[in-house]
């Protein structure tokens, strides 16, 4: 994970209405509660509207991100006191072993690459307790989504003006694709920031994840639990 393309301070400011809390937020919440945690740690956290909203009484928070921006705005919103935010990525967690939860939402997972992800994954484990739980969602790659991601011009009214946008597919290889997203502004800039994200199989998560020494590694194809045809993969697993 990368500071780019989330260090647009104007793209960031619509970052939140693009992504609205969801079944999503409400699973993450739900898995939080489920799991009975006291101590959450959200890696790559973004803006914190899903992060804010697992604070409570007796009940530690910890957001990190590596876009400084996004973080920036997290600390600017209602109720960010009761989070603490970390600038960052897996490498600043400390492998204390009491940490109740651990979650990677928003396919941000997507954004590590292969030779980092075992690392990653080493870091979450080492900072979970024995029997701690770790969430995340990621795109099925059966799904072959980013055929249909270059599309035409869009517009939209916006609190930083008329945008028009669009996305274009630049390479498709072995899991790894990259794409342009375009953000045309209304002085006639076009802020062209380049997105990478990495599809994985249920099969290989779960390796990496056994790998690093979780166990129970399970996973759904819809936020509530189905093995349906869904786009999602969403994983959980436990420190073993």
């Amino acid at each position: 994970m990368t500071d780019d393309p989330f260090r647009d301070t104007d793209l960031v400011e619509l970052y939140d209405l693009d992504n609205p809390a969801g079944p999503d937020h409400a699973h993450y919440r739900a898995l939080a509660d489920e799991t009975g945690a006291r101590s959450i740690v959200d890696l790559g956290c973004g803006t914190g509207l899903l992060t804010r909203s697992l604070t409570g009484p007796g009940r530690t928070v910890t957001g990190i991100d590596p876009s400084r921006t996004m973080l920036d705005h997290a600390r600017r919103q209602p109720g960010s006191d009761a989070v603490t935010w970390i600038l960052g990525d897996a490498s600043v967690l400390e492998p204390t072993a009491t940490v109740d939860l651990a979650i990677c939402t928003g396919n941000a997972i997507m954004q590590i690459a292969p030779a980092d992800l075992p690392a990653t994954l080493r870091s979450l484990a080492g900072a979970l307790r024995p029997g701690g739980t770790l969430g995340f969602e990621t795109r099925d790659p059966a799904f072959r989504e980013w055929e249909h991601w270059t599309t035409g011009v869009t517009e939209r009214d916006t609190p930083v003006g008329r945008l028009r946008e669009w996305m274009e597919v630049t390479e498709v290889r072995d899991g790894r694709v990259v794409f342009d997203a375009h953000n045309v502004f209304p002085d006639g800039t076009d802020r062209v920031y380049t997105n990478t994200l990495y599809f994985r199989t249920a099969e290989e998560f779960r390796a990496e994840l056994e790998a690093a020494g979780f166990t129970d590694v399970t996973w759904a194809g819809d936020w509530q639990g189905g093995a349906g045809a869904g786009r999602l993969l969403v994983f959980r697993a436990t420190r073993g």
